[in-house]
């Protein structure tokens, strides 16, 4: 079989059950891959190549298990999930040397469905940013051309998959961090409804908007790994015992788009859209009406004030959160200290970059005292109007469709000296995770000045993945997924 490394998921699995491939030679294929493309795209923070292939070697020769709907499929995971045994950093040098004894639910249960764990992807520091720019370690670079960024803040989860190092990713989404690196890498990014994934094992940066998600190249792949993700887990209080759908099955069920109501925000389409992310974009909705949708055009008019409120609560979240890397009960502890204030101090000043001080400053602003009523609370009852405009859309569609980004990947450095108008550019995804929605950034095109990928991002009511995935397989059947950047 030509070019392993090239397949998606749901083909690779498909040879391996059929005995036409072994899980080793699945490994080997996405391993020399990753060599031979890691100098370019920087997408990874830690590697287990030798386990891998011992793994692998293992499974073969206990022979395949059809119990196991990934048996044999390499995959990688963002290094905000703890892995037993592998450094997990979160892109930052504060846990440059931490090791986890336990697993995340999710990479339980990937191992669970038979998967081999290559490693852990490169990311934004403590997943704050929108380019992997921000990683303490190395920038990530975009697989389609390297002089830009992949996203963020699960910019190596993108890349990695989009280059063909692996045949699919787990990141994480708190504002589109899913979502908006895999528009901008040409990749499908799905961020389930907030509880449909338990969050346990996953550092955290924004406790009410985490969501953990699959990064993959086709929407069945997407689906086949959220049928293993998915589900109640006691250890997060947070987690939905909401049924599960089952994800194939919707697939299989719609041919077309008959009946299906499509909700268009004016919001989304106007001031600050470029027009190569646009074109794109429309051109799929129109593909969408031939195909059997009805346009409905709606308004979220408190979506104005998206990025406002998430910043104050990610932003105060983010301070609680961050608060246990002290260099007392966990993370890089100073040497250059003579007093218990000067541990905390330098602890903390060595062990946070820029952006991550930044947040948890601005964070611990809003909540404190003289100040939390004006913005914690204010930001809290707004947000509550946003997850209404959603509601009420919804009454007249079945999903909501928009761009994932408003432009396509920037240079690097392109925007490192203006922290804001990054927070700007998350306007489209934002608002989801406010309302704790899931949503779903399909590749639809290329810009045609940049020639970047463009995503148009699907919105869909809360634990209703199987409209969305399905919605998205029958465009994706029609459209065609873009082929692998020459790496």
């Amino acid at each position: 079989m030509a070019e392993i490394y090239a397949q998606t998921l749901t083909e690779v699995a498909t040879v391996i059950a059929e005995g036409k491939l072994t899980a080793e030679e699945a490994t080997r294929s996405c391993i020399e891959r990753m060599q031979s493309t890691e100098p370019a795209i920087q997408a990874m923070l830690a590697t287990r190549f030798d386990d891998a292939i011992a793994e692998a070697k293992a499974m073969d020769n206990a022979g395949y298990d059809s119990s196991k709907p990934l048996w044999g499929v390499p995959v990688t995971v963002k290094d905000v999930l703890s892995t037993k045994g592998v450094t997990t950093t979160c892109g930052s040098k504060i846990l440059e040397n931490y090791t986890p004894f336990f697993d995340a639910y999710v990479v339980q249960k990937l191992k669970e469905a038979g998967s081999i764990i290559l490693g852990k992807n490169n990311m934004d520091e403590f997943a704050m940013g929108s380019s992997t720019e921000k990683s303490a370690y190395h920038p990530t670079f975009n697989p389609w051309d390297t002089q830009r960024v992949p996203g963020g803040s699960s910019g190596g989860s993108a890349a990695s998959v989009a280059a063909g190092q692996c045949f699919a990713s787990l990141g994480t989404d708190t504002g589109g961090s899913i979502r908006q690196p895999a528009s901008f890498c040409g990749c499908v990014g799905l961020k389930p409804t907030y509880g449909r994934v338990s969050r346990y094992g996953m550092v955290a940066y924004g406790s009410s908007l985490d969501q953990i998600g699959p990064l993959t190249r086709s929407v069945e792949d997407a689906a086949r790994v959220l049928s293993v993700i998915a589900g109640h887990d006691k250890r997060d209080s947070t987690c939905s015992d909401h049924p599960v759908d089952d994800y194939l099955a919707a697939l299989a069920s719609r041919g077309d788009l008959s009946g299906l109501r499509i909700g268009l925000p004016v919001e989304y389409w106007g001031e600050g859209l470029d027009a190569e992310v646009e074109s794109p974009c429309r051109e799929a909705i129109k593909k969408a009406q031939e195909l059997g949708a009805t346009i409905v055009d709606i308004s979220l008019p408190n979506s104005k004030h998206a990025i406002a409120v998430y910043y104050i609560v990610a932003m105060a979240e983010a301070s609680s959160n961050l608060a246990r890397f002290d260099g007392v009960r966990s993370g890089h502890r100073s040497k250059k200290t003579d007093t218990l204030l000067d541990l905390y101090v330098q602890s903390r000043t060595e062990g946070f970059g820029e952006e991550v001080k930044r947040r948890i400053m601005l964070g611990t602003y809003v909540l404190s005292s003289g100040y939390y009523d004006a913005y914690y609370r204010k930001a809290a009852q707004v947000r509550r109007l946003i997850r209404e405009d959603f509601e009420k859309a919804f009454e007249k569609c079945d999903i909501i469709c928009g761009p994932a980004s408003p432009i396509t990947a920037w240079k690097q450095g392109e925007m490192s000296g203006d922290p804001l108008k990054m927070y700007l550019l998350d306007i489209f995804t934002i608002s989801l995770n406010l309302a704790g929605l899931p949503g779903l950034s399909l590749p639809v095109g290329t810009g045609s000045d940049s020639g970047m990928p463009v995503g148009l991002q699907l919105l869909g009511k809360a634990f209703d993945e199987s409209t969305l995935l399905s919605s998205a397989h029958v465009l994706e059947n029609h459209l065609g997924r873009p082929a692998m950047p020459a790496l």
